[in-house]
């Protein structure tokens, strides 16, 4: 069998995932360094190398799978997120950018604080509780999940980076309300996607669909964790929750009516649209 060079390799895989990917060069890099176990740069540098039988063959196996579509995430089994990688398998949602919004927000509300206390709700692979908690080590975290599944992957993610983390398995705050265990902050990336909308996505194909259906409206789930919220959130505490785009006016309207009193804003992503309902709760 003839093998070919890392240029010639590479200008193939191209060619087949720009179909599926508007980044089918950089997708073609990454999968061809994970299958070499060198850095991008090392294909830039080295392209007439030429690829053993065994490396070419796993190589074209992994373009395949991209070009029909499955996320290059579960593909090399990582995902870059704000200042690491985090492990993700098809247990659950690959984390997008658009998170490390929330990420950012909770940082701040915790930047000068000597200790507090928070929790990520349906915390897939840890995205937020274990990024939150390696950069706020002062911090108590704890992450809920109603999958075994992925909290196996996020407990994976937390000894990966030394993220002091208490996962329980459970819905939603339950495990923390059977505790009566109070907190100072709320993160949640909960499914917002209609339950109707769902089938017609792509992503619906690959990723679990218990992290993408956010039932009839999208908010079935935002509504319920801001009924629990209202008897374990601190005073002064925050609720940070990503929401769909579009959703904005009718999740502030939930959040207003289940905290009154409290400073409630919806914050725009860097597309302008509407990404998460930040309640400050006085």
């Amino acid at each position: 069998m003839m093998t070919r060079s890392i240029h010639t390799a590479l200008q193939a895989a191209r060619q087949l995932i720009q179909a599926a990917s508007d980044s089918a060069s950089l997708d073609a890099q990454v999968l061809l360094a994970d299958v070499l176990g060198v850095d991008r740069s090392y294909l830039l540098s080295h392209p007439e190398q030429t690829l053993t039988a065994e490396q070419d063959s796993r190589f074209t196996s992994l373009v395949e799978r991209c070009a029909a579509g499955e996320p290059l995430a579960y593909l090399i089994g990582r995902r870059a997120f704000y200042d690491r990688d985090l492990i993700v398998s098809p247990d659950v949602l690959v984390p997008r950018p658009e998170t490390e919004l929330s990420l950012e927000r909770a940082l701040t509300f915790a930047k000068g604080r000597a200790s507090l206390t928070a929790v990520d709700v349906g915390t897939g692979s840890g995205t937020l509780a274990v990024t939150f908690a390696a950069n706020c080590p002062q911090a108590t975290v704890y992450a809920t999940d109603l999958s075994p599944a992925a909290i196996a992957i996020a407990r994976q993610n937390a000894a990966l980076h030394q993220a002091k983390v208490t996962f329980f398995e459970g819905d939603l705050l339950q495990p923390l309300l059977d505790r009566d265990t109070h907190v100072d902050l709320i993160m949640a990336n909960l499914p917002y996607i209609p339950s109707e909308e769902v089938p017609a996505l792509a992503v619906s194909k690959y990723e679990p669909l218990m992290a993408l259906d956010g039932g009839a409206d999208g908010l079935v789930l935002v509504r319920r964790l801001l009924s629990q919220a209202v008897t374990l959130i601190n005073h002064n505490g925050l609720i940070v929750l990503e929401i769909g785009a579009g959703q904005g006016a009718a999740a502030q309207m939930l959040a207003q009516e289940a905290f009154p009193t409290a400073h409630v804003s919806i914050e725009l992503d860097y597309a302008g649209l509407d990404r998460m309902v930040v309640i400050d709760h006085k």
